[in-house]
């Protein structure tokens, strides 16, 4: 079995975000990057389905400028056979990179892909499940437990109520929760290794995809800093503040 996952480059998630002086977009410059924290747990499970014999493949592919081959890199030292890299400077929505995916899955006929369910940068949770309206094939998202079984994957995800398991037909969709596994660290040995496996790299322009973005990004601003809390003595006291200074009740 074939297992086709895809990963983002991101800024780490240890690392404080800054915006740009002039509210255009997130300032990059001389940030630690990182794999998707998603996307890792997703190369971690599409890794330990190959160690328990179920998978036979594991493919890592990345769309974007040529640092994301760090990241495929990365990818490949945790477990990944080969890696793709769809090139491009533009930046892209969730739509024509899922379209983008789209040609990936026509061309290597993967039996499951595996992604995250978001990324910690643009948090839209759109990808997985454009994928597979694109693709026509079955989805579980925000899995908390992947079984392959036969022909079927059994996805258990976490709803309001308990539980939710789904079984799919294969080739399907899957999409993690944090729940999922807890990724490895790569060895150095593996790293040493990641450096010999293959990489790929296709121009995003050999697609024939329209690129052109529909959605305008207008300002990036810092969240508001909290205000301090305040106590009170009495609940009248609460009550005239919520009426007078928060104006919530009246």
């Amino acid at each position: 079995m074939k297992v086709l996952v895809p990963v983002k480059r991101v800024i780490d998630y240890n690392v404080k975000v800054r915006v740009k002086a002039d509210n255009s977009d997130v300032d990059l410059a001389n940030v630690k990057m990182a794999i998707n924290p998603f996307c890792e747990i997703a190369v971690e499970e599409a890794v330990r389905l190959k160690e328990a014999g179920t998978a036979t493949e594991v493919i890592a592919v990345s769309i974007g400028d040529k640092a994301c081959q760090e990241q495929l890199r990365t990818a490949l030292a945790l477990g990944a056979d080969r890696a793709i890299h769809i090139e491009t400077d533009q930046k892209l929505d969730s739509l024509n990179i899922a379209k983008l995916l789209q040609k990936v899955v026509e061309e290597e006929q993967p039996q499951l892909v595996i992604l995250g369910k978001q990324s910690i940068d643009s948090d839209n949770n759109q990808t997985g499940q454009m994928l597979a309206a694109l693709t026509g094939l079955a989805q579980g998202t925000f899995a908390s437990e992947v079984k392959v079984e036969g022909d079927k994957v059994n996805v258990t995800r976490e709803v309001d109520g308990g539980l939710q398991t789904v079984a799919l037909n294969l080739p399907a969709i899957v999409t993690t929760d944090l729940r999922l596994n807890e990724p490895r660290y790569a060895s150095l040995p593996n790293i040493m290794k990641a450096k010999r496996k293959p990489l790929d790299v296709k121009s995003a322009a050999d697609f024939g995809i329209d690129l052109a973005p529909r959605s305008t990004l207008v300002k990036v601003a810092a969240p508001s800093e909290r205000q301090a809390g305040i106590v009170v003595e009495t609940v009248d006291e609460l009550i005239e503040k919520l009426k007078n200074e928060a104006k919530v009740i009246s």
